[in-house]
């Protein structure tokens, strides 16, 4: 992307990720605390497998008992990964939907001039930009789709925080 671009870009991207680390820390409590209650869900199950093959083994055989142990840590992981997916998504899903509310915020008609602008210029020669209801804009030139609505702006925005998301899981 040029640098004339980037600049352009710069008060757009600094005004959603504002907008998405505000609302991210709002649900980051409640994401928070519903992934400590998946994972001690998980815990929880794991530990119950645990003991249960633990007493297989020691009546049955040292063979059996491991086996278990095995699937029960196998089904704890798969269950805590799960957890993590599902805290990931919720806060993706609510970043993308606070992004609409942007819609209805008395900047809005700036921001969606500027992303007009953005995408025309992305777009080159030739460009059609059709704003979209849920709103943001999206280009359209002869093989070329830029697409900038809010909500894949939040989206992308959300994957910009990378290892920061790692937050909700990690105590």
């Amino acid at each position: 992307m040029s640098g004339e671009a980037e600049q352009a870009l710069a008060p757009v991207r600094a005004y959603l990720l504002r907008e998405a680390e505000a609302e991210a820390d709002r649900i980051l409590a409640g994401a928070r605390a519903q992934a400590d209650s998946i994972m001690q869900e998980a815990r929880s199950s794991a530990a119950e497998m645990v003991d249960r093959a633990r007493a297989l083994g020691e009546a049955d055989a040292a063979p059996a008992a491991a086996a278990e142990r095995s699937r029960g840590r196998d089904q704890a992981r798969s269950i805590t990964l799960g957890a993590q997916r599902a805290a990931y998504q919720d806060l993706r899903g609510q970043a993308v939907a606070a992004a609409g509310g942007l819609r209805t915020e008395p900047g809005y008609p700036g921001l969606l001039s500027r992303l007009v602008a953005m995408a025309t210029r992305a777009a080159g020669d030739g460009t059609e930009v059709t704003v979209q209801p849920e709103g943001g804009v999206v280009a359209r030139a002869p093989g070329v789709v830029v697409d900038c609505t809010l909500s894949r702006l939040a989206a992308l925005a959300v994957d910009e925080l990378g290892d920061q998301v790692r937050e909700l899981w990690t105590p």
